[in-house]
């Protein structure tokens, strides 16, 4: 799906809008992209399906990426991703694949709000429990 598309992203946008602002909100994968279309961001076809396989991947080392080693193995789960001439201003770059230059997390400079393209949550992703008890500790 992408959220661009009602029947994919339901009130997600809405939620991202007024909730996010306040309340701290971590998207992945379809959840990311949905925060850069948000904001006004574009999400394009990939240059290449990535479904289950694993890239390199350099962070900030802030936010959720917090104590996380650098560059972690990410699983990535996509054939969509954000255009980088599009991303708006209001978004900061947080990581990058190194294999293939695309974004993989962003960051609002105002608001509680990340998203990552792929998936901490995988068990191949490397610092991925850290990854989500850092969101958690913004509670």
């Amino acid at each position: 799906g992408t959220p661009s598309q009602p029947r994919y992203f339901g009130v997600c946008s809405q939620i991202i809008k007024h909730l996010s602002p306040k309340v701290p909100t971590l998207g992945v994968c379809l959840g990311h992209q949905g925060i850069i279309w948000t904001f006004g961001g574009k999400i394009v076809r990939a240059g290449r399906v990535m479904h289950g396989k694993t890239s390199p991947v350099w962070h900030d080392g802030r936010g959720v990426f917090k104590g996380v080693e650098n560059p972690i193995q990410a699983t990535r789960y996509h054939s969509l991703v954000a255009e980088r001439a599009s991303l708006p201003r209001c978004l900061a770059v947080t990581a990058v694949s190194l294999d293939d230059g695309e974004i993989m997390g962003v960051r609002h400079v105002e608001y509680p709000i990340e998203g990552v393209q792929f998936h901490p949550e995988s068990i191949l992703t490397r610092g991925g429990k850290q990854m989500v008890k850092n969101f958690l500790d913004w509670w």
